[in-house]
């Protein structure tokens, strides 16, 4: 019979062989908070029939609701709205664009640059907003009369930042709607 281990001894790598989960954490089921549950809670309200009726939409026109719905017939006109954007500002409106600088699909500095060619003067340059003492991205304040155009990114966030950085986003946006510069 082998001698009981003690605390000062050194590990037993035949503990793996014998059961290799054991160096695993327990598995647990993700919560609704985790990316798997992306679109879960929309398919059900969206599908649900009280809803629908609430939306005035008429029975029988949508059998089941997709998120990405590639079946729509309709005409593709608008190639540019850099054109609504001015009139917007022109008109003394406020603008929040975000980005997610891990963005894949439209990186930050493509938002950049189209923002630069509505010719605003940048109000406060690039500098770092922060939640609980932590970076949470970056921003730029341009204004164009009395309208202002809050450009922000997302650190770590995505193509769809508010879905890999929830909390970040609702601050940012909770922010631009208090008249708060990130």
């Amino acid at each position: 019979m082998a001698p009981k281990s003690t605390v000062g001894d050194a590990w037993d790598p035949s503990l793996v062989n014998r059961d290799p989960t054991f160096l695993l954490p327990p598995l647990e089921i993700p919560g609704p908070w985790c990316r798997f549950y992306d679109h879960l809670y929309s398919y059900t309200w969206a599908n649900d029939r009280t809803v629908q009726e609430a939306l005035h939409i008429r029975p029988g026109t949508i059998r089941t609701w997709a998120r990405c719905n590639e079946s729509l017939s309709y005409t593709y006109t608008v190639t540019d709205v850099v054109d609504y954007h001015e009139e917007l500002l022109k008109r003394g409106y406020r603008a929040l664009i975000y980005s997610g600088d891990h963005d894949m699909v439209i990186p930050y500095v493509g938002t950049l640059a189209w923002i630069d060619t509505l010719n605003l003067t940048i109000s406060h340059d690039w500098e770092a907003w922060v939640i609980d003492g932590q970076v949470a991205g970056y921003t730029t304040l341009y204004s164009y009369g009395e309208a202002y155009l809050t450009y922000a990114t997302v650190k770590a966030g995505g193509h769809t930042a508010p879905s890999y950085k929830p909390k970040e986003c609702f601050a940012m946006v909770d922010r631009w709607f208090a008249y708060f510069y990130l």
